[in-house]
């Protein structure tokens, strides 16, 4: 057994971006350590985000905030956003060759590499953000995730949550299945693959460019998080229409990557505060994700005249079907798939009349509609 193992049980795009980036830097206080310090420990961290995006990007720094200052700063990590060291989607080629000894990133842009890595972030009609976590913490997955990684050397960690996602920006109606037909929407991982064989053209853009293909037609709709980091981006300036619910990415889980022998080189106290510093992330960023969602989505309502609007129950039906039908051709691609595929459906029926008989009636019951 390794040490590794041991240790491991209304603005504008560019305006909303650097306020964004000024917000993060005032929300993340400096270490408190003298700044003539010496790390005895200095890595870098690749991420797939703009610097100090609302969500992601925001949680890498403080992450990065976080293991300088739970270490006294004997270790220090220095970040580097989408395209300063390396593109957004190099983060995971960056970690397994040691370019940089972590990443920061989402799992469902490594499908061509590892095509279960897209279990790890969401899947279409899967577990919502407190299910996940259970399913890596309780449910096996943990154990399924570093065996998929293994191979890259690669050790992976969830850190952080975006929460539940929205379905995206529109720039055409949505009324029936015949709408989807021709669409061009850039939606990664699984959701995509739903909607291409409903007669839609899914498209992988890096988050930085998902605004230039809106205003520029290279694509009709778009989906990336939520309010708070869709709207920082400004994507209310080229699209009115915004679509619920995110049916392809009911979670948010933002992964850490680790290189395997960066990690073990580490001390033990420093390994183990690299990866509490991840976990302590889950629940911190899902707590700001679900707060500054609601006032977001407020304010795109109220002041940005965005319209939201829900995919119509046929529409839904059709997504769900396939889905399944989906999942199941997935999970026969080869052993591990399928095995992790295995899990993540034990873990949703283990989970889900839970789910029903405590949040679901507990909602109804709340709103009145029981």
């Amino acid at each position: 057994m390794t040490k590794l193992e041991q240790t491991s049980a209304s603005m504008t795009r560019r305006q909303a971006l650097g306020l964004a980036a000024g917000a993060g830097a005032g929300m993340l206080a400096a270490p408190a350590v003298a700044s003539d310090t010496t790390p005895a420990v200095e890595w870098k961290m690749v991420t797939s985000w703009p610097k100090n995006l609302p969500g992601p990007g925001v949680t890498a720094q403080r992450i990065c905030d976080r293991i300088e200052q739970m270490s006294g700063g004997r270790m220090r990590v220095r970040l580097f956003a989408a395209g300063e060291l390396v593109p957004a989607l190099g983060v995971f080629d960056a970690v397994s060759s040691e370019t940089a000894q972590m990443g920061h990133t989402a799992s469902f842009f490594w499908q061509g590499k590892a095509p279960a890595a897209v279990f790890f972030t969401a899947i279409p009609f899967g577990l919502l953000p407190q299910e996940h976590i259970t399913w890596i913490e309780r449910g096996g997955g943990q154990e399924l995730w570093d065996e998929l990684y293994a191979p890259f050397n690669i050790k992976p960690v969830m850190a952080g949550n975006t929460g539940v996602q929205m379905g995206g920006w529109f720039n055409r109606e949505i009324n029936s299945l015949e709408d989807l037909k021709g669409l061009k929407i850039r939606m990664p991982g699984l959701g995509g693959e739903v909607l291409r064989r409903l007669g839609a053209t899914p498209l992988t853009l890096p988050p930085g460019e998902i605004y230039q293909g809106l205003q520029s037609g290279v694509i009709d709709a778009a989906e990336f998080l939520g309010p708070w980091s869709d709207r920082a981006m400004g994507f209310q300036q080229i699209a009115k229409t915004y679509y619920a619910p995110g049916f392809h990415e009911p979670n948010g889980t933002g992964e850490a990557l680790f290189n395997v022998g960066a990690l073990e080189k580490l001390p033990e106290d420093l390994r183990a505060i690299v990866l509490e510093a991840c976990r302590a992330e889950n629940g911190r960023a899902l707590a700001e994700s679900d707060w500054e969602n609601a006032g977001a989505l407020q304010l795109l309502q109220e002041e940005d005249g965005v319209e939201i609007r829900f995919y119509p129950d046929e529409v839904l039906a059709a997504l769900r079907d396939l889905s399944h039908k989906v999942l199941e051709e997935f999970a026969a691609k080869d052993p591990l798939s399928s095995r992790i595929h295995a899990s993540y459906v034990a873990a949703s029926k283990r989970l889900a009349p839970w789910s029903s008989v405590s949040v679901r009636r507990f909602l109804s019951a709340r709103d009145g509609t029981a």
